[in-house]
């Protein structure tokens, strides 16, 4: 099992724990926001299995059928995250329209906002080491994963506030109204997650200061071409799609030209790992004089 998978495996194991800490904290109040918060959780759990899923998915090899690997898999799993995470939010939206047209008192509220706040705190550790492990790994699902509790813990602390203000000044209304807010962020926060993962899918080039980076090394390392052009790039989970053609002197030797590509690819690759390059050599006939010329 790769480290990927141990993690996303964990993070299913808290999703469970913190989900029975949140429903047993909506329980024994009847707090429609903390309703809210614990069917969020519910969604991180789905989620979180999902993620393992698609994580053990993205490690098979490539074969004849998927000669590019699998990695697109995450990109799946996220774009599901973010519907999951949107049909969350529809039904907080329900139940807050339920309750603030029939509010009603609510029970053990200090009980429930500790087992609330316990569960938060353990959402925010292990938020932050998904997202540190995943962008160590280059992983888009345990990436997804992490935002995703860290939205859940943005709206625990906001649902906190919420009951805890119905609770002081015995104005009920709070309650339904915190769920509203909790519902807008988790809307916000899927719709967000599946625009970033439709990215991916649709195979979106790589951050302009990425792209920028590459044509400098490309640039730096290709002594004895002409000229590199029509660089393309593209993004597949944890791997890098590079392509571009190089254009050297008609008279060089295919042995040189080969030396060349080999020289720009050790320097592309000591500067980004999974990198995946192709490079298509052309004689100088083949310049464009607008593409990346050679330092």
């Amino acid at each position: 099992m790769s480290r990927g998978e141990r993690i996303a495996l964990g993070t299913v194991a808290l999703g469970v724990l913190v989900l029975g800490l949140k429903t047993a904290g909506w329980w024994i109040t009847g707090s429609v926001a903390l309703y809210s918060d614990a069917l969020e959780s519910t969604v991180n759990v789905a989620a979180s299995l999902i993620a393992l899923v698609a994580l053990r998915l993205a490690a098979i090899p490539a074969d004849a059928n998927h000669p590019y690997g699998h990695d697109k898999a995450e990109f799946f799993a996220a774009v599901i995250e973010g519907v999951m995470i949107i049909i969350a939010a529809i039904s907080i939206f329900h139940q807050a329209w339920l309750s603030f047209r029939d509010p009603h008192p609510l029970e053990m509220p200090v009980e429930g906002l500790v087992l609330n706040g316990l569960a938060t705190v353990l959402n925010a550790g292990w938020a932050v080491v998904l997202q540190r492990t995943g962008r160590t790994l280059r992983s888009p699902a345990l990436v997804a994963d992490g935002r995703h509790l860290m939205s859940d813990v943005v709206t625990s602390v906001g649902v906190a506030c919420g009951v805890g203000l119905a609770v002081v000044t015995g104005i009920l209304i709070f309650d339904p109204v915190a769920a509203a807010a909790t519902g807008v962020y988790v809307l916000w926060a899927g719709l967000t997650m599946v625009s970033s993962s439709v990215g991916g899918l649709m195979d979106a080039a790589p951050e302009a200061p990425v792209v920028t980076r590459i044509r400098e090394v490309v640039a730096e390392s290709a002594e004895g071409a002409l000229e590199a052009h029509d660089l393309r790039m593209r993004h597949a989970g944890r791997l890098t799609f590079l392509e571009f053609h190089l254009v050297v002197p008609g008279a060089m030797t295919v042995a040189d030209a080969h030396r060349i590509c080999d020289r720009i690819e050790d320097a592309l690759r000591s500067e980004m790992a999974h990198l995946m390059i192709t490079i298509h050599v052309e004689p100088e006939e083949k310049a464009k004089q607008h593409g990346v010329p050679v330092l």
